[in-house]
């Protein structure tokens, strides 16, 4: 079957189509990815916050034993139980480290699909092929969003922020 301008025209829609699918792919993929990277960074300073100051009081309280200060010692050792409870209930470690890793894998996803955009969609020339492609890259947009933690408001405000600001454009891709 000999190819009409019918079907180049319509190829060419579908390639547009395609286009722009993925262009939301990539922009659903930075302000996840940049959202997970502040919810990270903000579990990471609570896992500090009750870190730190209970290595501390957990020390001061056997210095206040050790000097014979009991009341000292069983404030210092409630505080130091109260901030460790708080750790081992929250478990802000590995809240962080699960953001991180979804971020990056956003972040994999993001540039997966602009190299489609950019690269694929220039040089495949079946378009039932590209548009598998696309399908493959949605559907591990979707995985990622059915198991990824969920995003406190606040991140989420932060990196759109942050994105409007062009925090997340590189520098080949910005406008002089």
């Amino acid at each position: 079957m000999i190819p009409t301008a019918h079907d180049s025209v319509k190829a060419q829609q579908l390639c547009e189509s395609l286009s722009k699918e993925a262009s939301r792919i990539e922009e659903d993929c930075i302000h996840s990815a940049k959202s997970h990277f502040n919810a990270a960074d903000c579990w990471r300073n609570r896992h500090y916050w009750f870190g730190v100051p209970a290595t501390m009081l957990g020390a001061a309280a056997g210095a206040a034993i050790v000097k014979d200060w009991p009341e000292a010692a069983q404030i210092l050792s409630l505080a130091a139980t109260i901030l460790t409870g708080l750790l081992t209930f929250l478990k802000p470690g590995e809240r962080a480290a699960q953001h991180k890793t979804v971020a990056d894998q956003y972040l994999a996803l993001k540039n997966d699909t602009r190299v489609f955009r950019e690269v694929d969609l220039l040089q495949v020339e079946g378009t039932s092929e590209l548009a598998e492609m696309l399908r493959t890259l949605s559907q591990r947009r979707n995985e990622l969003n059915q198991g990824s933690p969920e995003i406190p408001r606040t991140a989420f405000v932060t990196a759109r922020r942050g994105i409007e600001e062009g925090e997340a454009n590189y520098q080949v891709d910005r406008k002089e």
